[in-house]
């Protein structure tokens, strides 16, 4: 992971690839450095991404940290180009 240091401090890059599943059972992927916020923003009526809104309330079923941005959105493409079927697999490798 990514290292900040910053007046002696060590700080871990806080990116994050994370996926929700939505009301109607699709996926959604997306990246984010805080992800309580995060899901607050896509279950709020004004708020969070477009495809989101009318699907609301999303769950968050998958996140993985990211060494940073950079990092976050090539693995944020890599999970959007899968098959849904992929991802409910990648999503049920969690421990």
């Amino acid at each position: 992971m990514e290292e900040k240091e910053e007046q002696g401090e060590v700080s871990i890059s806080p990116w994050y690839v994370y996926i929700v599943r939505c009301l109607d059972s699709t996926y959604y992927t997306g990246i984010t450095t805080d992800l309580a916020r995060r899901m607050a923003e896509h279950n709020s009526a004004r708020l969070g991404a477009r495809y989101t809104r009318p699907r609301r309330p999303v769950v968050l079923v998958y996140s993985e940290p990211a060494d940073s941005r950079g990092a976050a959105a090539r693995r944020e493409y890599q999970i959007k180009k899968m098959t849904p079927a992929g991802k409910k697999c990648l999503i049920e490798t969690i421990p």
